[in-house]
């Protein structure tokens, strides 16, 4: 798009996007930044990139299209090759009147237009759409992952040689060309997994071997899901070019190896964690994918509201102290932090991080990477740390007495501690610290509070639909969470209607006042119980929410992961408690007089929002 910032601003003021003063601001922190005003719009949520291509192609005089809405069928689509299509951003998505349809990123640029024109053959009709849209529909050339695996582990040497061109020059020797021939196709094989795993969102890739196969799975939205096998033989090459490019040793099968590999994928930099172990028939693989180009999240984003997030916010205003979060492996620990962090981050704050491994880079924070190898631990990366003039540090993890010690005397002597600890919930954490031989009087002088935390798959907004659940699911709901009949059956279809007139933006009810309405104590439960069978009082209707499965979710009914959350203060009585080498239970139940709402709670929150489902709730809490 040929458009100067004088330009950008002039549109966007005259189609009432935002005011010009506003605008010029913006402009002078995107020099700053040195970035585009665009990018800068973008961040802000000022524009879409959606909303700001279709503006720009009235502008410009061409008629946008949205191909993300449309059915592209094969033979259409193939008018104009892939190679061609990916270098020119065109799609061509349909024929009328003699011409055929094309959408283009950059519909102004002639010479693409007249390639475009000499390729096919054809009238052309040219229309605009997103460079999101164009990279959706480029997808539609593949003919699935086990077909584009079989194609490209069959691909003959004349084909190898066009798709390694650039690797080979004048000074190649022969040997070498003759290496990169065979090694052509277990390349493109590797590289297809890793771009479907990416386009399926998924967070792992597992490379499995099998008695006679190989088992390739991923893990999407929390669950491992079987995606395709390949033959046995083939083990040997994946692994080994797998290693080459996380840059570990070919020539070791015995022990565990941990590397990374840096991946660009429709120019999005992408950074793979690779971890190898050896198995009784091969070596495994897992690949953790990390998108680098991600804006880390707000707390509300990822789910905090209420009363957790006013707890961490007066938690973080302390000028020391801990914040824990806890969790077990794969709950968003990390990704809690980051977002804690990037709150804080500013150019007067010293804020540094010991990681393992560092996943996201956040400007403006000292970030260092574990490697036990030469013992750089996070004992001695924390206690290095302390002589660094800090504000706030961030330790990856507390797994060990020498840490947790360090931890807390950091957070005695005026900084502010932030890390993670392996416990089922957020009471569990401060026991466990007793554990790891840390004086009760330092944990409840120090740790200002505690996140426990899980992660629940998101019902797809594209299926979504309400239901009304039969009287044996209800019955199991209100035992399961402890739930007070007698509300439910006087309020629960006004609750409903505030949450969904809410556009899930959250309750219409004091949260802490909901939860004392609505969910009462193991013990009262069971009175509950006794008094219902005598008086029979009937199932109340409660509407809830599912999805059917479409073609946008792959058919499982769920897109995306949201947190479900307990924030417990450590006030002056929990303290008490803690000195008292009380048990999780006693100090989880204090924490809830106080309000807090546990995970449970949180979670069935969500539900009734329409979020996530009761059964999703229930799959990552019930213990």
């Amino acid at each position: 798009m040929k458009l100067k910032n004088e330009e950008l601003v002039e549109l966007l003021v005259k189609n009432n996007i935002a005011d010009k003063n506003i605008l010029v601001a913006l402009q002078s922190i995107a020099e700053e930044k040195d970035t585009s005003l665009l990018n800068i719009l973008y961040d802000k949520k000022i524009i879409t990139k959606t909303d700001f291509t279709k503006l720009y192609a009235k502008q410009i005089g061409f008629e946008y299209v949205s191909l993300s809405e449309l059915e592209i069928p094969k033979e259409t689509l193939e008018i104009l090759p892939e190679r061609v299509a990916r270098r020119y951003q065109a799609i061509v998505f349909g024929e009328k009147d003699d011409k055929i349809q094309v959408a283009m990123v950059d519909p102004e640029n002639i010479e693409d237009v007249q390639f475009i024109q000499k390729k096919c053959s054809f009238g052309l009709e040219i229309f605009m759409t997103s460079e999101n849209d164009i990279d959706g529909a480029l997808e539609l050339y593949k003919e699935g992952l086990s077909t584009e695996i079989d194609k490209a582990i069959k691909e003959n040497p004349e084909e190898a040689i066009l798709e390694q061109q650039d690797n080979i020059d004048d000074n190649t020797s022969a040997d070498s060309v003759q290496a990169i021939i065979s090694e052509a196709p277990i390349t493109k094989a590797v590289n297809i997994l890793i771009e479907y795993a990416i386009k399926s969102r998924a967070s792992d890739i597992h490379i499995e071997p099998r008695d006679n196969l190989v088992q390739i799975r991923y893990r999407i939205d929390g669950i491992l899901r079987d995606t395709m096998s390949l033959p046995k033989p083939l083990l040997s090459s994946i692994i080994s070019k797998i290693k080459i490019l996380a840059n570990l040793r070919i020539d070791e099968h015995r022990i565990p190896q941990d590397g990374r590999i840096k991946f660009k994928y429709s120019n999005l930099p992408i950074s793979i964690r690779v971890s190898t172990i050896p198995v009784i028939d091969g070596e495994k693989v897992v690949m953790r994918l990390l998108d680098e180009s991600a804006k880390v999240s707000t707390l509300p984003e990822l789910g905090y509201k209420g009363q957790s997030l006013e707890t961490i916010s007066q938690s973080l205003k302390k000028p020391h102290g801990m914040l824990l979060v806890t969790g077990p492996t794969g709950s968003g620990k990390s990704t809690t932090l980051y977002s804690v962090i990037s709150d804080l981050n500013d150019v007067g704050i010293n804020i540094s991080t010991v990681e393992d491994p560092v996943e996201y880079r956040i400007k403006g924070v000292n970030q260092i990477q574990v490697n036990a190898k030469v013992g750089m631990t996070f004992a001695s990366g924390l206690r290095a740390l302390l002589r660094q003039d800090p504000d706030i540090i961030m330790v990856g993890e507390i797994r060990d007495t020498e840490t947790a010690e360090i931890a807390v005397n950091s957070a005695l002597t005026g900084h502010v501690v932030l890390s993670t600890l392996h416990t089922n919930d957020a009471a569990g954490c401060l026991p466990r610290l007793l554990d790891m031989e840390v004086e009760p009087f330092l944990i409840s002088s120090t740790v200002n509070a505690v996140i426990g935390q899980r992660l629940v798959r998101k019902l797809c907004p594209f299926c979504q639909e309400t239901f009304v659940p039969d009287e044996k699911f209800t019955e199991e709901m209100i035992n399961n969470f402890c739930l007070k009949r007698e509300y439910l059956i006087k309020n629960i279809n006004t609750f409903n209607k505030d949450f969904i007139s809410e556009k899930r933006g959250g309750s219409a009810f004091d949260e802490i006042e909901l939860r004392n309405a609505l969910f009462i104590s193991n013990e009262e439960r069971d009175k509950n119980v006794i008094e219902q069978r005598k008086t029979k009082v009937g199932m109340p209707k409660i509407t809830l929410f599912r999805s059917k499965g479409c073609d946008k979710c792959n058919k499982s009914g769920f897109s995306g992961r949201i947190g479900i959350y307990e924030v417990l203060e450590v006030t002056e009585n929990i303290g008490k408690l803690i000195i008292a080498h009380a048990s999780s239970s006693e100090i989880k139940n204090e924490a809830v007089k106080n309000g807090m709402v546990t995970m449970q709670q949180d979670g069935l929150l969500k539900a009734f929002e329409g979020i996530t489902t009761v059964e999703e709730v229930l799959r990552v809490t019930k213990e």
